[in-house]
This record gives C-alpha cells, sequence and structure tokens, in this order.
C-alpha cells in the first residue's frame, strides 16, 4: 500500500465517523429544534387529500437541514483542526496539495448530505420505501420503544452520509 492509498484510508475513516457522530449530534441535539421536528414530515397523506397543500412543512424540514449541515460543517473542522489529515480549507497547510481534500468533494458531499436528508425527513419516502420492500408493518411499528419509520429513516441518513464520505474524500 502506497502513503496515497493509505491517506486516502485514513482521510475516509476520519470523514465517515466524523459525519457518523456529526449525524447524531445534529439530528437529536443541536440540529433541530421542536418546532421543526414536528413539523419537517407535514402534511400526511390524510392532510393532503383534505385539501392540505403538500407544500405544508418544507420551510420547517429546509431550517432542520440547514442547521444540520452547520452542525456537521462545525464538527468537520472541529476534527481537522486537531487531526494531521490534508485540508481543504483556504488557510490550511495542506501535507500535500496531491491528496489535499478538494472544496467539490466537500460541496458534492454536503449537497448529496443535504438533498436526501431533505427528502427522508419529509418520511413519505421512507414511508413508501418500506411499504413498496415488504415491510409496510415495520413502517406502522410503534410499540416497546421502537418506531420502525424512525429506525429506517436512521438507517437510509446512514448509507446517505457514507456516500458523502465517498464524495468528500474522492473528488
Amino acid at each position: 500500500m502506497t502513503i496515497e492509498q493509505f491517506a486516502t484510508l485514513a482521510t475516509f475513516g476520519s470523514t465517515w465517523a466524523v459525519l457518523a457522530v456529526g449525524h447524531n449530534m445534529a439530528d437529536h441535539v443541536f440540529g433541530q429544534c421542536d418546532h421543526q421536528a414536528a413539523n419537517k414530515g407535514a402534511p400526511t397523506a390524510e392532510d393532503v387529500a383534505a385539501g392540505v397543500s403538500p407544500r405544508r412543512g418544507w420551510a420547517a424540514c429546509l431550517a432542520h437541514v440547514g442547521q444540520y449541515h452547520l452542525v456537521m460543517a462545525a464538527l468537520l473542522a472541529l476534527v481537522w483542526l486537531f487531526i494531521p489529515l490534508p485540508l481543504p480549507l483556504p488557510l490550511s497547510l495542506s501535507l500535500s496539495l496531491s491528496l489535499s481534500l478538494s472544496m467539490t468533494g466537500l460541496a458534492a458531499g454536503f449537497a448529496w448530505s443535504a438533498a436526501t436528508h431533505a427528502v427522508l425527513d419529509r418520511r413519505w419516502p421512507v414511508r413508501w420505501l418500506l411499504q413498496r420492500t415488504g415491510s409496510p408493518a415495520f413502517a406502522e411499528l410503534r410499540t416497546a420503544g421502537l418506531n420502525g419509520m424512525y429506525l429506517a429513516d436512521q438507517a437510509l441518513h446512514s448509507g446517505a452520509l457514507l456516500v458523502s464520505a465517498l464524495l468528500i474524500t474522492r473528488l
């Protein structure tokens, strides 16, 4: 394994770890208020059938996605200040220009994360996916402290963040 390959693996691993930890902190602690959490998925199918605009809830969803990504960016910057990995920041002293993360990669990774997060947090795409992959009962599960929609949502966010880490590392 070359030093470049090792640096790429270390960068990917570190980026993925920060995004995974950041996701939990941003989704559950610092990245949304009660209003956003309660309204980001609105309206329900029943609301739309009753005449409510399907655009309702987007403001809360996009506000959450914005806060979420500010938390993610802050955590990524904080970790990169203490770990000597190649940095894409203008003021950084990159160890190697050929290994440094590009602003394109950061933009692509964050754009992918924001787009997928916004769509998934509207809730109906997660329910739709579960219903079409043979798990409609799991989509309705709300017993013994478990919530199928929440668990599926978190799994899908993790998959999206894996793609984000790849984009950040490789573009």
